[in-house]
């Protein structure tokens, strides 16, 4: 067994494989992580590699190539230990969990002075594992029934946690362990474990951020929403990215202005009978949403002209996509 660990004491990730040499005796090293991961790189691709520990260094042998790379002791290598008597476990599959962070990640903050929200709230709550990201501007909810009933435990991972786990777990039936502490996270799947501290700070109420009581309600394909919000955005002001929704029976018109005083305009026939409305709203974070839903067609209901709108999916009750309005 070869096994790899390495940490930034915030996360740590374990990685082991069958190794196909069996070892006379069993051994450990600290070695530089970027330089051994850019010899193998530059290695070609089907080469055998051989790692030899050799006065205190670290060979690494393949084809006519030798490389010698300095080391350290193991033994005063950080670990991050979980705490695993506090924990509440629940195991569902590799698919389920990425599809869960996907729908959610996106709407992380990024380096905002409230550290709270540059991170995912995840809440085990009975038989739901539910995932909240929100940046103040806009905020995305999903949850995952899952088979277990576990206590009430709230937790927030950071963002580069989060980001680690949606590039490791893989759209595949495998199962994957979540095991939750009030200070630590670990993820173990596939010969990977992934164990992170978890942000100390008090969440906002996402509850009462989700509107409820919508009238206006209007029904969309994603992907012609999409094109048209891509089209438009390219006038957009680089600073705001505002983009103006007018709708009226039957019609929706999306337009921007920008600085220059250049204008783009898209107009889709809609299955709308409400009353008119006219409201702005940032397009990145509409085109965020667009690009993480796995759905042909979006339900979008609107308040009034200062309120939110929300997203939500015709064949998925539970996801809910929050973006504020905006002056345009």
């Amino acid at each position: 067994m070869l096994r790899f660990l390495a940490t930034d004491l915030e996360i740590q990730i374990t990685t082991s494989f069958d190794s196909p040499q069996k070892n006379k005796e069993n051994a450990q090293v600290t070695v530089s992580a970027r330089k051994l991961q850019d010899i193998l790189r530059a290695l070609p691709e089907q080469i055998e590699v051989t790692l030899e520990i050799q006065q205190g260094r670290l060979q690494v042998k393949a084809g006519k190539s030798r490389f010698n790379l300095q080391t350290l002791p193991a033994e005063d290598f950080p670990k991050l230990a979980l705490t695993e008597s506090q924990a509440a476990e629940i195991k569902t599959s590799q698919k389920a969990l990425r599809a869960l962070l996907m729908l959610v990640q996106y709407a992380m903050a990024q380096q905002d002075i409230r550290y709270y929200l540059n991170g995912m709230l995840l809440v085990l709550d009975a038989n739901l594992l539910k995932a909240v990201a929100t940046d103040g501007h806009r905020l995305a909810y999903a949850t995952l029934e899952i088979k277990e009933k576990v206590p009430h435990q709230e937790v927030i991972l950071p963002r580069k946690a989060v980001q680690e786990a949606v590039k490791l777990l893989t759209d595949s039936e495998e199962p994957v362990r979540l095991a939750i502490t009030p200070s630590q996270t670990q993820i173990s799947f596939g010969g990977v474990d992934l164990v992170t501290k978890v942000v100390d700070g008090k969440f906002p109420d996402y509850t009462r951020v989700i509107p409820s009581g919508y009238t206006k309600q209007l029904t969309l394909e994603r992907g012609l929403l999409q094109g048209a919000l891509q089209r438009v955005a390219i006038l957009s002001s680089e600073k705001f990215h505002g983009v103006r929704w007018m709708l009226d029976e039957g019609r929706l018109r999306i337009s921007c202005t920008n600085n220059q005083q250049e204008e783009a305009q898209e107009e889709m026939e809609v299955p709308y009978k409400g009353e008119a409305l006219d409201i702005g709203f940032n397009v990145t974070y509409l085109l965020d949403v667009l690009s993480n839903v796995n759905s042909d067609e979006v339900v979008c209901s609107f308040g009034d002209a200062n309120s939110s709108m929300l997203v939500t999916l015709p064949k998925d009750r539970n996801f809910r996509y929050v973006v504020m309005p905006m002056r345009i």
